[in-house]
């Protein structure tokens, strides 16, 4: 009986998010609460060394969930601004932008249904550092998503000419 309960637990650390541990990074107090109207996501990369790092990138997405007709291409005015934290030497982020949508203006064909879509605003690349925890303030109904990108160690030469 004891070791089911130990390998549930076990396996549902495994599958939570890592978002839950966020507010155990010992770093976090350095940031202030989301304002009014806002909200604060942060993301807690998996440890790696330095010399691992150099490697690796951290792409933040902001976006939202909006029903759209499923065929024309949309897009959200949101973009990643960059600020200092005042006294820290840290860096956080702002979504900022006018959160409108532009779309393709492709025709829609009779019946067709809108569908829930992840729409995305410009995405921001960043070094990869697990020391810190990567602070994105946005508006509320935002979301905000990311993803790790590597590279391997051996540079590929460009011919000349």
């Amino acid at each position: 009986m004891k070791s089911i309960l130990l390998k549930t637990l076990l396996i549902s650390l495994l599958f939570c998010n890592q978002q839950i541990f966020a507010e155990e990074h010992s770093q976090l107090k350095a940031f202030p609460e989301a304002q009014k109207g806002m909200t604060r996501f942060v993301i807690v990369l998996p440890h790696k060394t330095r010399d691992e790092e150099i490697y690796f990138n951290v792409e933040i997405i902001p976006g939202k969930n909006i029903l759209t007709d499923g065929v024309n291409k949309v897009r959200l005015d949101a973009r990643i601004k960059k600020y200092p934290l005042k006294g820290w030497g840290y860096s956080y982020y702002d979504i900022v932008g006018s959160g409108r949508t532009m779309s393709t203006l492709m025709a829609v064909p009779d019946g067709n249904k809108s569908v829930n879509t992840w729409v995305m605003g410009q995405s921001m690349t960043i070094r990869y550092n697990s020391r810190l925890p990567i602070v994105i303030y946005a508006p509320e109904g935002y979301e905000v998503a990311y993803k790790i990108w590597s590279t391997s160690e051996t540079a590929i030469k460009a011919k000349k000419g």
